[in-house]
């Protein structure tokens, strides 16, 4: 069965800085795209950033330009959403996603919360 496992939430004061990390198995994650979704409470979840499978290109959400880089390192099978100048807004649970083709899988989500 496929796996997804965000870690690094947690609670940052604004200004600060996390990095999320998103462990996957079980499936061939050198052949899919990786993505960051948020969804804060009240609100549709929305794309943050894209990988392509190679690293080659990413994406990042107008939002979070210049605040938040995507990376990934396919020996470890792990993709990374490094977060910085956080702003309450950012507050929300961030998901990993997988996508190759009609394949989509999520994680089951990671809380950050940027508050004093």
């Amino acid at each position: 069965q496929v796996q997804l496992v965000e870690s690094g939430g947690g609670l940052v004061q604004p200004g600060g800085s996390l990095r999320l990390s998103c462990a996957a198995s079980r499936f061939t994650f050198s052949s899919y795209d990786m993505s960051w979704y948020r969804q804060a409470p009240g609100k549709e979840r929305e794309l943050v950033a894209t990988i392509t499978k190679t690293g080659g290109a990413t994406t990042l959400a107008t939002s979070v330009k210049g605040r938040f880089t995507i990376a990934r390192d396919n020996a470890k099978n792990t993709v990374y959403l490094q977060m910085s100048s956080l702003k309450p807004e950012d507050t929300a649970v961030y998901y990993c996603n997988a996508r190759y083709f009609v394949h989509s899988y999520w994680g089951q989500g990671t809380q950050v919360t940027v508050s004093s």
